[in-house]
């Protein structure tokens, strides 16, 4: 019985964006002459087939693969900062360091590979050794003595269990039977929160030292107001799914069983790159690498940044008029066929409103701040740590820090011990989040104490007492993070897409709809070029002097569309998933954080 539940918790942890924040400024883009898409012939600058609203990953991914799979020639990108990306925002100093802002890492998957290959990225991949442990901080209370109190949690099955010894045995027990299927039915008055879903399930012990801290990682969030149906719908759909009763390893059998078909019926391509299960990827220069591929694969011609998409409206033939002020201050009208807006929920519940009535209502989606923090340290100033050495003090993804435990930072990343070339010798970089829905207060702090701050908790976690303050890299505060799945979010996403059904060739995306992790982006900018594709195939064409009617110079609205993908997923869990917004100059986008794309549990997610 111990072996499924815990097999269970393996999954959910080992399959979750930890610690995955991703935000990048300014990697060189890596495109080869052979990935690059021949610039198309243009009649008319300003009339497209697609106009695509964002350049994160969802409206990246979205972009190149209506050219590149689905022959869509004629398409435009438009992003409000300088450069593409969104919350990707990877940076690099004269010291030799390598950091993220934003989401930091993504689980490899078919659809990730193939768009790597496309671009002509597969040498720049890295992939972390998917045996690395993850760990979550925790003493007393009747767990068992862990060196630097740091419990690595299994994954390799069963021989792990025995050793595991963060939850007591009557919480094994407990959990173990739920597992199997011993549980109450769920209620039929309200929407279950995650904390009800898993302490119903696993008990309340499981709930607190394992899923609490996951929460933080993914979401940055409060896990009473979370719903389990939305935020956590791949494991709630496993309630009842099985044929040996409610429980959730009868379910993960019927799922395990899907996933293998889905396999077989669509192998990878032998030239995608490969993986292994467990590994965590990201690029040489960080994750903003994609987008900036992607922008120099589609040309100039099909990119605009530093330029705002102010309004977009329905012309009579059907198309649609987007009034964009370009960088020189100057408005251009953009005719589309079709519209993809990727932006993040408060710019997208102000440009489609009069489209889709319903995304009004995204305004009312919380994003909560948090801060994503890089210091460095010298190895010999950290403490001994669990398969540490001298010469290499870490060696695992990260840590996650359950609320319980009193530390404020939400978990940690540790980015050298991860990929190759994060720090120069002699050194290890830390990346920590901190913040969210449970410590919104950190919106108000200044930088000099944010760093204090997470200095202070690394030192108590990974440090010598006598070790230095740590040396201060990179600290980027999300005022809007990662979008809350709370109760009540499901029900919104139905209005969404009845209201989007109503209105043809008109299409919302994001992190808000599909998922927060950086794998949930990229599958969607798969699917929807499909999905764009198909409309346009079966949508007659006309001009632009057609269909322009004549109106008055639109008001200028606040409503400044950029990327809203990868949004701070808090990942140190997997992602440790998604998260925040910039400013004027630099717009605020919605970032992630995470350890693994749903890995050791903080991130910004990555829209």
């Amino acid at each position: 019985m111990q072996y499924h539940s815990f097999c269970l918790a393996a999954a959910l942890l080992n399959g979750s964006p930890l610690l995955a924040f991703a935000f990048t400024s300014g990697p060189t883009s890596t495109t080869t002459a052979s990935s690059r898409i021949p610039p198309r012939t243009v009649l008319n600058a300003h009339e497209v087939d697609c106009l695509v609203v964002g350049s994160g990953v969802s409206g990246s991914t979205l972009a190149f693969n209506l050219v590149k799979n689905q022959n869509i020639d004629n398409i435009l990108m438009v992003e409000r900062n300088v450069d593409v990306g969104g919350n990707l925002i990877s940076k690099e100093n004269e010291e030799g360091f390598v950091w993220e802002e934003g989401p930091n890492s993504f689980q490899p998957t078919s659809y990730i590979c193939r768009v790597i290959y496309e671009l002509g990225l597969s040498k720049e991949l890295v992939l972390a050794d998917g045996s690395l442990p993850r760990f979550v901080y925790w003493h007393g209370e009747g767990a068992g003595e862990k060196l630097a109190n740091l419990h690595a949690l299994p994954t390799n099955l069963p021989g792990d269990l025995l050793d595991f010894n963060l939850l007591t045995w009557p919480a094994k027990i407990r959990a173990a039977f739920g597992a199997l299927g011993f549980i109450d039915p769920p209620p039929t008055d309200r929407e279950e929160s995650i904390r009800e879903f898993v302490t119903r399930h696993l008990g309340a012990e499981t709930f607190e030292r394992v899923i609490d801290p996951f929460v933080s990682g993914v979401y940055a969030g409060d896990p009473d107001k979370l719903a389990m149906r939305s935020a956590l719908k791949k494991i709630h759909r496993l309630e009842g799914m099985g044929e040996f009763g409610p429980g959730l390893v009868s379910g993960a059998l019927v799922r395990f069983g899907e996933l293998a078909k889905e396999k077989k019926d669509n192998p990878p391509d032998e030239a995608w790159p490969t993986y292994k299960g467990g590994e965590l990827g990201s690029f040489r220069k960080g994750l903003q690498t994609l987008a900036l591929s992607v922008k120099d694969s589609l040309g100039d011609d099909r990119v605009w940044t530093n330029s705002l998409v102010e309004k977009i409206e329905r012309l009579k033939d059907g198309r649609f008029k987007a009034v964009v002020m370009r960088n020189d201050k100057t408005k251009t009208e953009v005719i589309a066929r079709s519209v993809c807006v990727t932006s993040p929920t408060r710019v997208t519940c102000k440009l489609a409103a009069e489209l889709v009535p319903a995304a009004a209502e995204l305004s009312k989606v919380y994003s909560p701040p948090v801060a994503s923090v890089t210091m460095a340290y010298k190895k010999e100033w950290f403490k001994e740590l669990p398969g540490g050495t001298k010469e290499r003090p870490l060696r695992g993804f990260g840590h996650l820090l359950p609320r319980k435990m009193g530390i404020r930072s939400l978990g940690t990343i540790w980015s050298s011990s991860l990929f190759p070339g994060r720090s120069p010798d002699g050194w290890e970089l830390l990346l920590t989040y901190i913040g969210g829905a449970r410590d919104p207060s950190i919106k108000d702090m200044t930088e000099e104490e944010i760093y204090k701050q997470v200095d202070a908790d690394n030192h108590k976690i990974l440090l010598k007492d006598d070790a230095p303050e740590g040396v201060k890299i990179g600290c980027r505060v999300w005022q809007t993070a990662i979008p809350q799945y709370e109760k009540g979010h499901f029900d919104l996403l139905q209005r969404l897409a009845e209201d989007e059904a109503k209105c043809p060739g008109f299409y919302l995306g994001g992190n808000y709809r599909t998922g927060v992790a950086f794998g949930d982006c990229v599958q969607f900018g798969w699917d929807e070029a499909a999905r764009v594709a198909d409309y346009l195939k079966t949508t007659p064409t006309t001009t632009v002097e057609e269909s322009i009617p004549e109106t008055e110079e639109p008001e200028t609205a606040d409503t400044s569309a950029g990327a809203d993908d990868e949004q701070p997923t808090t990942a140190v869990a997997d992602e440790v998933s998604n998260p925040t917004d910039n400013s004027p100059a630099e717009p605020e986008l919605e970032p992630a954080s995470t350890m693994s794309d749903k890995q050791t549990a903080t991130t910004v997610a990555s829209d």
